[in-house]
């Protein structure tokens, strides 16, 4: 440790935010960066504790002490290295994680945690301005040939970490761009598509192959992936939406939120968009349901210009601040992310009650305030019913699991009480050559979570192919 007093001395400073009333009027990230100065005082906070809890924090286990001091030090190569050691895509980490390393850091029990992730992204984004963001070629080939099935963060890490032990790696995708959620997904004020091209572009150069617009299951069909791969890994993620089924769900401009972020994300993109088209321009928009996903719909909606929208959220509006016993866990705090700043009505402990309409399009959403039942059920009270006007509904309330479509009805595969892919602790399906990993088996979680579940999954199916492995877990 450089500065052994430094969190007693300098104050934490995140990295800032581009003016509201600016990046409202275009889809670029919305975060500056710090100089280069700032980032290593902010680096030097951290304690280098004897037992560095941010690193159990982060599914990763990423070496956050380390890389803290090396930025301190002026070591920006080593840093990167270190960073890399756990980390396949720390670009896609530091932009889109919600850190539970800083919620795990020992001075956020009495102060404002390190800035790790903002320390985490300056490093890999100077390794890419430095050009130390190169091609790791295999010496070898062991002609054992995978395919992963997605193109999301978990099949992208496992891979690229299959294709370093020296197998053959194929990645079909069904759209046409590589990226899963990162392309057709998360909106580009978050993460901008070059951001994930350069990374697809190194996992190009070491010798991967991308079959874009590719719809396994139909061609290839699963016999045929079978038939011609030693192991198949299912990346499929966990896109099948939960539906709120209330009277008057059938109107047209009731949308599941991923089929308006989708069609978004392409219009930005200046790529064509499938019927029916879902805009939110010159509405009036509810989002129902208050997570990440409802957070980028809101943005989106400001970018459209649209007349005024509002959040909906069944739950009771978390604390503003953490307890002290919640620590090292992620605690129950409300979550501001930069949409919201943005505008817009935020509203807790609502439950929807019906969809109202007129000439066969939704005009209104209505609500009450909920309560429980006998049972213990979440329900409307009666009496307390209001109706939000409302020209777009966007359905922003989780996940279920994976589409169910043609491949997976082929594999033949169980499925959990969750709605995930069943797997055992070697990521096997049952069927001995089908693993699964990432959202598909752990259901709708964080990016860092599954880039650690692609790892762990990569070194499981090397195992099965070689008996043994010296990928890291």
């Amino acid at each position: 440790m450089g500065d052994p007093r430094a969190f007693l001395t300098i104050g934490r400073k995140s990295t800032p935010r581009r003016p509201r009333e600016d990046r409202v009027h275009d889809y670029n990230d919305v975060y500056e960066r710090l100089p280069e100065a700032d980032l290593r005082q902010q680096a030097a906070r951290c304690m280098d504790c004897g037992i560095p809890f941010c690193n159990t924090g982060c599914p990763l286990g990423n070496l956050i002490p380390e890389w803290n001091d090396l930025v301190h030090l002026d070591q920006w190569h080593t840093a990167i290295d270190r960073l890399h050691a756990t980390n396949n895509f720390p670009e896609f980490t530091g932009q889109l994680c919600p850190a539970p390393c800083e919620d795990a850091c020992v001075l956020s029990i009495n102060d404002n945690p390190v800035a790790i992730k903002d320390v985490e992204r300056s490093i890999i984004e100077r390794a890419f301005d430095e050009g130390w963001v190169v091609p790791h070629i295999p010496e070898s080939r062991t002609g054992r040939e995978v395919a992963v099935v997605g193109s999301g963060p978990a099949g992208l890490a496992a891979a690229q970490q299959l294709n370093r032990a020296g197998h053959t790696v194929t990645v079909f995708e069904k759209s046409d761009r590589i990226g899963g959620l990162l392309v057709y997904g998360i909106p580009d004020f978050k993460i901008e598509k070059w951001v994930v091209d350069r990374r697809v572009k190194q996992l190009e150069d070491e010798g991967i192959e991308f079959r874009t617009s590719t719809n396994a299951g139909v061609s290839p069909t699963f016999e045929e992936l079978k038939a011609g791969f030693d192991a198949v890994l299912l990346a499929v993620g966990a896109q099948a939406g939960r539906d709120v089924p209330v009277p008057g769900r059938e109107l047209d401009g009731i949308h599941l939120a991923m089929d308006y972020l989708t069609q978004q994300n392409r219009r930005v993109a200046g790529l064509p968009v499938d019927e029916p088209t879902i805009t939110a321009h010159n509405k009036r928009v509810v989002i129902i349901g208050g997570g990440d996903t409802g957070a980028d719909c809101l943005g989106n909606a400001h970018r459209e210009k649209c007349i005024e929208v509002d959040v909906l959220t069944r739950g009771q509006r978390p604390p503003d601040e953490a307890g002290a016993i919640d620590w090292p866990h992620v605690p129950l705090v409300l979550r501001t992310w930069p949409a919201h700043e943005e505008g817009g009505g935020r509203h807790f402990d609502l439950v929807i009650t019906a969809f109202s309409g007129e000439n066969g399009k939704v005009s209104g959403v209505t609500v009450a305030e909920a309560a429980r039942d006998e049972t213990g059920m979440v329900v409307g009270r009666a009496g307390t019913e209001q109706t939000i006007p409302a020209e777009l509904v966007l359905l922003a309330t989780g996940f279920v699991g994976p589409v169910q479509d043609l491949l997976l009805q082929q594999v033949g595969l169980s499925y959990t009480r969750s709605g995930a892919i069943a797997a055992d602790s070697a990521f096997c399906t049952g069927d001995a050559k089908v693993f699964v990993t990432g959202d598909a088996k752990l259901g709708a979680s964080l990016i860092v979570t599954v880039i650690a579940d692609g790892r762990k999954a990569a070194r499981a199916i090397d195992e099965s192919l070689m008996g043994a492995s010296s990928l890291p877990g």
